[in-house]
């Protein structure tokens, strides 16, 4: 990857065929996201944009014509969070920015792409009445909905999760090439401020009152929740010198875990957000 992203350095002209490439090949749509975000990292917005244009085109046929919306909403995604990073240097405001497309990328998905998310429900009901064979159709119907809803959610929430994470592989690249460190230190000290992570509760709780699917603003508000615990798993970690096995522990308990592990976390961001966990910790071998 490195010497992939020497090689997008070199110029214009090798950053857009890459971009272009990369979106253009099945299943390699989000190395030409990345490569888009490392030029407007690196190189700014303007020069970054003029980069996007190259991977947009075969990112719009595959929305356009192969109805796939996945390679051009993870490029917008990375693009909108790597412009916002490389104007503000936040990365709390990146990740609200990116959370604010991704409840617009919901509203919109069955507006622009119907026939898909139709075809994807009655997969769902499909298997459901696999699972379930005395289903009638009066549960069938209501179960539409609902099966709608996480579609939407899901898709939404993975164009968005791949995009940060795109912005978060092109900061890894541009720190490797010029900045030896630079991104595991800034990953390492990533906090929400009190009132974003106020902000973000607020909205998984009242949103749905609003008529807004809940799933969909999970993942859009509950994203930066996630990422600062995180962090600040990673962040203390560092300090302490525990070495990356805790690391590779806190993962596989993730997996194992899963659901009730994540909303631990939540609340051990939103914790943080007042308290500054890392800040009261002293680094291991410092003097006592």
């Amino acid at each position: 990857m490195r010497a992939l992203a020497q090689f997008v350095m070199r110029g214009p002209l090798q950053a857009g065929l890459v971009a272009a490439a990369a979106t253009a090949v099945p299943l390699l749509f989000w190395v030409g996201a990345a490569v888009v975000g490392l030029v407007i990292l690196r190189l700014g917005i303007a020069q970054g944009l003029n980069i996007g244009l190259w991977a947009l085109l075969p990112a719009i046929g595959w929305g356009w014509v192969g109805q796939d919306p996945t390679a051009l909403a993870v490029l917008v995604h990375t693009m909108l969070i790597a412009v916002v990073l490389r104007a503000t240097l936040s990365w709390e405001r990146a990740l609200l920015s990116g959370g604010l497309l991704a409840i617009a990328s919901g509203l919109l998905l069955p507006v622009l792409y119907p026939e898909l998310l139709d075809q994807l429900v009655r997969a769902g009901v499909q298997l459901y009445d696999q699972y379930d064979v005395n289903a009638t159709a009066e549960v069938t119907a209501q179960l539409e909905p609902a099966i709608r809803q996480t579609m939407i959610a899901s898709m939404a929430g993975m164009f968005l999760a791949t995009g940060v994470f795109m912005t978060m592989l092109a900061r890894s690249w541009q720190a490797g090439l010029y900045n030896p460190g630079g991104f595991r230190k800034e990953f390492h000290a990533f906090r929400l401020s009190a009132p974003t992570a106020i902000g973000c509760v607020v909205v998984m709780v009242a949103g749905p009152t609003l008529g807004f699917n809940p799933l969909l603003l999970a993942w859009a508000a509950g994203l930066p929740l996630f990422l600062a615990a995180v962090a600040l798993v990673h962040g203390v970690v560092g300090l302490r010198h525990m070495g990356s096995h805790w690391l590779v522990m806190f993962y596989v308990a993730l997996v194992l875990l899963g659901p009730s592990l994540m909303f631990l976390l939540l609340v051990l961001a939103f914790v943080d957000s007042w308290l500054d966990i890392r800040g009261r910790i002293k680094p291991s071998g410092s003097a006592e």
